[in-house]
């Protein structure tokens, strides 16, 4: 556990704006496991003026019953900022949603089908978490709510970064990524979510420029397990240098929402880079990839061997020669469509520029939210249970079999949720 007093003292700290080449850690905060490993306690330490970082770290690794002291790591939001906005395209969602309907999306509209059949309506009854930047759930103060959100049902969530009760967002991301999940339908308003009818938990733990410390993350871990959530999505990731060792307050938080029955799905993240990035690579969470409207990897997605599923992020396709779906020569693919900020936390719309892991995170929570709905794996699956049946069902792509490009394949919520034959 994170002692509470403690914690919030500590995450009150606001981040600002690194300068480039700045480290990715909190400057002034270490942070400190001790008690035994099967009941470790957490604290985040203040560094003492004069010291630093890492010689506070080697003093306290120095005293008896400390586990391990490391520094406080920032995380960011795992997608790629690109054009500022287009104009409106005739044709409804399908048009736009090119992800949930296309050749290559998740082939949402016969997973809702299936679902339907046996009277459920998406992912009414399951419950997710999003621990992001915040989510645009209520009208309250400066703050209005998503317009596609209206129907939306929300659970009570929490700022980590502000220290509150009211997860509010102020960045846009996490209200792309919770629409993704459970985005309103048939409102007249904007585009769909995959799991509409499900039951948002909007945990903040990303700060207006998308960046969150160890500290914050490992509690919004905490909660939303403790809440009973069935899955919790984490799209962001930490820097490629991060290691298992350096964040042990986030693995022992996501050990304990893996007890509690919760699916953790992590976004892969965005450096190209053939091994999948924390918190993704923990052995605890689902690690999700992206792919692009060709059907190929998209060339900013990591992969490697820890590589579990893929799914729709957008974006320029990877230079891959023996997949014929791969045309990096070719135009971008198109982003990924959701109802988020234009301009300002009182402004909506359908914004272009997101694609990225972040993106295909919520396609892999969404099908899994829909796969728990249709009751194929009895009324309370484990993430074990869950994780099976999203790579049996998966759609190969590339070289045959799994593999590190694409893991078990692109994600396919109608074949998730179809009855045994």
């Amino acid at each position: 556990m994170i002692r509470r007093a403690l914690l919030l003292a500590a995450v009150g700290t606001a981040l600002t704006a690194p300068a480039a080449g700045a480290a990715d850690y909190v400057r002034d905060e270490v942070i400190v496991r001790y008690g035994s490993e099967s009941a470790p306690v957490s604290r985040v330490v203040k560094v003492a003026p004069g010291s630093t970082v890492h010689a506070t770290i080697a003093r306290l690794r120095e005293r008896p019953g400390v586990l391990s002291a490391t520094p406080n790591f920032i995380a960011r939001a795992s997608f790629l900022p690109g054009d500022p906005g287009r104009d409106g395209i005739a044709g409804g969602w399908q048009a736009l949603q090119w992800n949930f309907a296309g050749p290559f999306g998740v082939n949402a509209p016969d997973a809702w089908d299936n679902v339907a059949r046996v009277s459920r309506s998406g992912g009414r009854g399951v419950v997710v978490a999003v621990l992001d930047t915040g989510v645009a759930y209520s009208d309250r103060g400066r703050f209005k709510r998503s317009p596609d959100l209206r129907d939306t049902r929300f659970e009570r969530g929490y700022d980590f970064v502000g220290r509150d009760r009211y997860p509010h967002d102020v960045n846009g991301h996490g209200t792309h990524v919770a629409s993704t999940i459970g985005e309103s339908v048939d409102n007249g308003v904007g585009v769909t979510g995959l799991a509409f009818g499900a039951t948002l938990v909007p945990v903040r733990v990303l700060d207006r420029f998308g960046m969150g410390d160890s500290a914050a993350i490992a509690a919004g871990i905490r909660f939303a397990a403790r809440r009973r959530v069935q899955i919790i999505n984490l799209s962001f990731e930490f820097g490629a240098s991060v290691r298992a060792r350096e964040i042990p307050d986030i693995l022992d938080a996501l050990r304990f929402a893996r007890r509690k029955g919760a699916l953790v799905v992590g976004a892969s993240g965005n450096g190209s880079a053939g091994v999948v990035a924390y918190p993704a690579r923990a052995p605890d969470v689902f690690s999700v990839g992206a792919t692009t409207e060709h059907g190929c990897l998209a060339a900013y997605s990591n992969g490697g061997p820890t590589l579990d599923l893929v799914a729709p992020g957008g974006g320029l396709d990877a230079e891959i020669e023996e997949d014929p779906n791969c045309r990096p020569s070719d135009e971008s693919g198109r982003d990924i469509v959701q109802m988020t900020f234009t301009s300002g936390v009182r402004s909506f719309g359908l914004p272009g520029g997101y694609e990225g892991t972040s993106m295909a995170a919520p396609h892999v929570s969404g099908s899994a939210a829909l796969l728990i709905a249709s009751g194929v794996l009895g009324p309370r699956p484990s993430p074990a249970a869950i994780e099976a049946r999203l790579k049996a069902t998966a759609r190969d792509l590339g070289a045959p079999g799994p593999d590190e490009a694409y893991g078990a394949g692109l994600v396919d919520a109608r074949a998730a949720t179809a009855p045994p034959a």
